[in-house]
C-alpha cells in the first residue's frame, strides 16, 4: 500500500511559520491535487513529502513507514518538475533509463522497462530522438516515462503542466488521467489552476494562506464548499458572493449562488439588473450584469441568447442552491430562503 499521511506537519523557514499543523491523508492509488493561489504552500507541501524540505516538525508516512528522515532517493517517490530537466545531448529512450543504468539495472530489464514506458505514453517512434526534436508534449512524456520506469510508490508533479499553451495542457491532461487509471499508482500533483484539479483529481485538497480549506471530491468541493475560500475558488466562471447584508441577512457575511443557478427574465424576478459583457462560448453563454442593488453578478445561460449589452432584465436565484457564510467564512448550514431586496 502506497498511502501518504502527514501528521502535524508544521514548516517554518525563520521566523515565518509558512504551513501550521497540517493533517491530511493521501489514499493509495488515489490522484490527489493540492491546489490553491501561489504561495499557498502546495509546493511546500510537495517538497517535503519528496524529501526536499523537512519539515520543522510532524512526520510523513509513505506505505506505513515513516520516512521523516529519509533522503528523498529512499522514499520510493518519483517527482516530475514544471521544467523538464531533460539531457539534450542524450535520446529519449536514454533519458527514460538514465535513472535505471545510475542503478546499475541490467539491461535487458532496463530495455523492457524502457519499451513499457514508451508504449503507454505513445513515445515509441521518437525513441532515438533528441530533446530539442520534441515539442514542449512530447518533452513533458519523456519526464513522465523517466519516472515510470522506476516503479515508484508515490509520483508526484509540481506544476507540470504550466510551461504548454492551453491546447497542449487539454491533451496532457487527458494523457495523465489515463495515465493513472492504467496504473493505479497514488499520484499527488500540484497546480494553482482549478480546472486541472476539477478535471484531474479524485481527490483535492483546496490549500490558502498554508493551511488547508476543504479536502474532498470535485464535485463535492464544487457542489457543497464549506468555506467562502473554497466557493470563490473552484468554479469556472468563480461563484457569485453577495453581501449579506446588501440583501436581508445581517447575521450572516455573504450569500454564493452559481452562474447556472441564476434564472433571468425580462418583465418579472427578485433582482432587477443591467446587461453588460456578453461571452457567447458556443455550448452556453457567460453574462456579466450589474444589478441595482448589491454590484456585479455572473450569469451562465445554456446555449445562445438573444440578450443584448445594456438589457434590462430580473434575476431570480435558485433557492435549492443557495450557500450562506458566516462572518468567520465558514459555511453556515441553514435552510433560510433569501429575502428578496427591496425594489
Amino acid at each position: 500500500m502506497a498511502d501518504v499521511h502527514l501528521r502535524h506537519i508544521n514548516k517554518c523557514f525563520g521566523p515565518i511559520e509558512v504551513i501550521p499543523d497540517i493533517e491530511l491523508e493521501i489514499p493509495h492509488g488515489s490522484f490527489t491535487v493540492l491546489v490553491g493561489p501561489s504561495g499557498c504552500g502546495k509546493s511546500t507541501l510537495l517538497r517535503m513529502i519528496a524529501g526536499l524540505e523537512k519539515p520543522t516538525s510532524g512526520t510523513i508516512e509513505i506505505g506505513g513507514t515513516d520516512v521523516t528522515g529519509f533522503e528523498p532517493s529512499n522514499r520510493g517517490i518519483s517527482m516530475v518538475f514544471q521544467s523538464y530537466a531533460l539531457y539534450p545531448h542524450m535520446t529519449v529512450a536514454q533519458n527514460i533509463d538514465f535513472g535505471l543504468r545510475l542503478m546499475k539495472m541490467p539491461a535487458a530489464e532496463r530495455e523492457e522497462r524502457v519499451r513499457d514506458a514508451a508504449k503507454r505514453l505513445h513515445l515509441e517512434p521518437l525513441l532515438d530522438r533528441k530533446p530539442s526534436e520534441l515539442s514542449g508534449g512530447q518533452r513533458q512524456r519523456v519526464a513522465i516515462g523517466r519516472s515510470i520506469v522506476r516503479n515508484p510508490k508515490v509520483f508526484l508533479f509540481d506544476e507540470p503542466l504550466s510551461n504548454l499553451d492551453a491546447a497542449l495542457r487539454t491533451q496532457m491532461r487527458v494523457e495523465l488521467a489515463e495515465l493513472h487509471q492504467s496504473i493505479g499508482a497514488t499520484m499527488v500533483y500540484v497546480t494553482h489552476d482549478q480546472v486541472e484539479a476539477m478535471t484531474l483529481a479524485d481527490q483535492i485538497v483546496v490549500m490558502n494562506g498554508g493551511r488547508i480549506e476543504q479536502v474532498g471530491p470535485p464535485m463535492e468541493l464544487y457542489d457543497n464548499p464549506q468555506t467562502e475560500f473554497v466557493a470563490a475558488f473552484i468554479g469556472s466562471p468563480k461563484m457569485n458572493l453577495l453581501p449579506g447584508q446588501a440583501i436581508g441577512h445581517d447575521d450572516i457575511k455573504s450569500v454564493g449562488i452559481r452562474p447556472e443557478h441564476l434564472e433571468v427574465h425580462l418583465d418579472n424576478g427578485k433582482w432587477p439588473a443591467k446587461v453588460g459583457v456578453i461571452e457567447n462560448l458556443g455550448s452556453d453563454t457567460v453574462v456579466y450584469m450589474e444589478t441595482d442593488d448589491f454590484g456585479p453578478v455572473t450569469v451562465r445561460l445554456p446555449g445562445h441568447h438573444p440578450l443584448r449589452t445594456g438589457d434590462r432584465v430580473f434575476l431570480t436565484p435558485d433557492e435549492k442552491h443557495l450557500h450562506l457564510f458566516g462572518k468567520d467564512g465558514r459555511k453556515i448550514h441553514a435552510k433560510d430562503a433569501l429575502s428578496a431586496p427591496a425594489t
